[in-house]
């Protein structure tokens, strides 16, 4: 009988854990307007890739240089913008939780790069690249994982952030793998701090940011799937 007891104990203290996790997962949509915009706006970045007094010589269709614009959309960005998007359109939590699903599910891990030329052509060149890596890495050394450009993520609208649209920049969705072709995470446990590098012709920018907990977490669940 004894035995039995301390089973229904064990099973009662994971369903009360399940349920704790649950609650802390759905938090956000209790959030203020003002928290979720604070939370939306807090992995956003800015930098020009290449110098202002750069110069461009006869290569008119290049810029002299790019105004670079980049937000980590981390598991945090993400509800945070579904739950602006909530209180603005007064969607069910049902369906707010469906927008976070469905752009957790887009990829492993995401950044909006926003990018606008400083004189030239204004156009962006199709083979700009991105590489999300550790900070240790030095020099743009481009030693990172590579980002492949999807043009369908702006129909996801839990990725389209917080902030109101800015025209005067060309929107991306860049997604990039938070383990490698062996299933090791990108980001061990004792780097702090991870970069985004994009390379624009000969012009580098980089932006940084601490690695959240949440993307460790969502990095180890998804190479123990491997």
């Amino acid at each position: 009988m004894k035995r039995i007891y301390r089973v229904m104990g064990f099973l009662v203290l994971i369903v009360v854990a399940c349920a704790e996790a649950t609650a802390q997962q759905e938090s956000y949509l209790s959030w203020t307007a003002a928290r979720a915009v604070d939370v939306g706006k807090s992995m956003r970045r800015q930098v020009r890739a290449g110098s202002s007094l750069g110069f461009r010589g006869l290569h008119t269709e290049r810029a002299i240089s790019y105004k670079l614009r980049a937000t980590w959309l981390t598991p945090e960005v993400i509800r945070a913008t579904a739950r602006h998007l909530q209180l603005r359109m007064r969607l069910s939590n049902e369906q707010t939780m469906a927008l976070v699903s469905e752009a957790e599910a887009a990829a492993q891990t995401v950044m909006m790069v926003e990018i606008d030329p400083q004189e030239g052509s204004g156009v962006i060149p199709l083979d700009w690249l991105a590489f999300l890596q550790p900070k240790s890495l030095k020099g743009g050394s481009l030693q990172g994982m590579k980002g492949t450009t999807n043009p369908s993520f702006k129909n996801l609208k839990a990725l389209a952030g917080v902030r109101q649209r800015d025209y005067s920049y060309d929107v991306f969705w860049v997604a990039f793998p938070l383990v490698d072709d062996k299933g090791v995470p990108v980001f061990s446990d004792s780097m702090r701090e991870a970069e985004l590098v994009v390379r624009i012709y000969n012009k580098h920018g980089t932006v940084s940011w601490p690695i959240p907990d949440s993307i460790r977490q969502r990095a180890r669940a998804l190479s123990q799937q491997e």
